[in-house]
């Protein structure tokens, strides 16, 4: 994390990158383990570009929590249902409930996870909800994880 960006180091990183890629890659074929990747590209870049909008109006609600004179916060715990058939988008669901910031995927127990938000409010459920269909949108069809 040097601050550097010049065109050489970036063309280096990418350069690393797909050459672990590739490694990885061959090692997995050579293992004999599926790699098919189980998500729509379009629906997930649509879904990538609105977390990022809710990962910066989420960061500005944070803000202004932690620099109010009197910090409001109300913290809870509780059960978000999920409805992703596949690991993948479970994964990708939990990971971006813990991006935003002031929640955070505590547990995962069947088809629920436990969150727990710093400065909970009545529509945070159904925002989570609205999040579980986006990512269940991402999802291409056929059969779950661990069902072949």
């Amino acid at each position: 994390m040097s601050g550097i960006f010049t065109p050489f180091l970036i063309g280096l990183g990418l350069a690393s990158a797909l050459f672990a890629l590739l490694v990885a890659s061959k090692m997995a074929k050579k293992d004999g383990v599926r790699t098919e990747l189980e998500l729509a590209p379009i629906a997930f870049t649509k879904y990538i570009l609105w977390l990022l909008v809710e990962i910066a109006r989420a960061n500005w609600a944070v803000t202004k929590l932690v620099l109010a004179r009197d910090m409001k916060i109300r913290q809870h715990m509780f059960i978000v249902p999920i409805s992703q058939r596949t690991d993948l988008g479970q994964v990708i669901f939990a990971n971006s409930i813990t991006l935003t910031p002031g929640t955070i995927t505590v547990d995962v127990n069947g088809r629920d996870f436990m969150v727990h938000a710093v400065s909970y409010n009545d529509d945070d459920p159904e925002a989570l909800a609205d999040m579980d269909a986006r990512v269940t949108v991402c999802e291409t069809p056929g059969p779950a994880s661990g069902e072949n």
